[in-house]
């Protein structure tokens, strides 16, 4: 039998390799997770987000050991069982996952706060009610996050500005999904980028993806997006007075989203200065009008991710999204 020299057997063992490589990075782009099924990764601008991975996990259900339990950026797991009362915001650190603990677990008057940190997940939690000037999660200046299967809410007996956010991303934060969530009763639902005046720091940055979530009587900010880039598809709105709103140069590609009983599904010319970006395809308006005075470049997201038709979202959200869902 004849032997090959050392250096083409070296050569072909990588050539080899690489193709492998090549072959498996196709194969996750090709084979998407089922619409409707809880995803183990991020899909979207987050993708790559661990969290703790598989470090063993920690149950609390105290204020002062949930407090303990994230703090500092070591890899964790930390579970949350029953529901904490807060007042302010709890800072978690890098390297951590937070999941709640069943369908009723979570977080009430206040929040968490990302605040400078990379790799988070947080997961099947209720975060209620989160009394200004306190968001039921704050993200600023931090990357690789997701966001998953939780449930937001609050209620609108009050102003608008007795409640804070339920999910703001600002300075210059990164690389965040935000996936299979409900955000009911409330005001002000997601802002991305929070002041006209902070080019600054976000352009370039906040790039973040919105899919497969439900907002229902959230009056606007679904989500608002300043100066970044936003993948909003297969979210189910009803019940919103302006939904989706991209402003100060931000780029935002709507796609296949259904809308219902909203004034204005899309906008890019209210409340600021500069008018935004948006690129709107296959989705279900139901009605609702669109404000697009300048159409973006932002029309391919650059990632592998499979967005199903309008005409599946309602089901697929109303029986997917939200804690306990998992």
């Amino acid at each position: 039998m004849r032997t090959r020299p050392p250096h083409l057997r070296a050569r072909r063992s990588t050539l080899l390799a690489a193709a492998t490589a090549a072959l498996a990075t196709v194969t996750v782009l090709a084979v998407p997770q089922p619409a409707g099924a809880a995803e183990s990764s991020p899909v979207g601008f987050g993708a790559g987000t661990t969290g703790g991975g598989s470090t063993p996990a920690v149950t609390v259900s105290s204020l002062d050991a949930f407090r303990s339990a994230v703090a500092g950026n070591a890899a964790k797991v930390v579970r949350v069982n029953g529901l904490i009362s807060l007042s302010g915001q709890v800072d978690v650190g890098s390297h951590t996952t937070v999941l709640g603990v069943g369908s009723s677990s979570g977080f009430t008057g206040g929040g968490l706060r990302l605040k400078e940190v990379s790799n988070v997940v947080v997961r099947n939690l209720n975060i209620s009610k989160p009394r200004k000037p306190s968001d039921g999660i704050t993200v600023q200046g931090s990357t690789r996050v997701w966001i998953d299967h939780n449930s937001f809410s609050a209620d609108r007996d009050h102003d608008k500005d007795y409640y804070d956010g339920l999910l703001d991303i600002t300075h210059a934060s990164d690389n965040v999904t935000v996936s299979w969530n409900t955000f009911k009763d409330h005001f002000k639902g997601s802002l991305v980028g929070h002041s006209d005046s902070n080019a600054g720091e976000d352009t370039g940055h906040l790039k973040v993806t919105y899919h497969h979530n439900r907002f229902s009587n959230v009056f606007s900010r679904i989500p608002s997006l300043r100066f970044g880039t936003g993948h909003v598809y297969n979210n189910y709105v009803e019940g919103a007075d302006t939904a989706c709103h991209s402003r100060m140069g931000a780029q935002m590609l709507v796609e296949n989203n259904v809308f219902r009983s909203t004034k204005i599904a899309v906008t890019t010319s209210r409340s600021s200065d500069v008018d935004g970006y948006a690129n709107l395809r296959g989705n279900d308006l139901g009605g609702a009008a669109t404000e697009v005075s300048r159409v973006g470049s932002f029309t391919s997201p650059p990632y592998g991710y499979t967005a199903e038709p309008a005409s599946s979202v309602v089901a697929s959200v109303t029986s997917g999204a939200g804690a306990g869902r998992l």
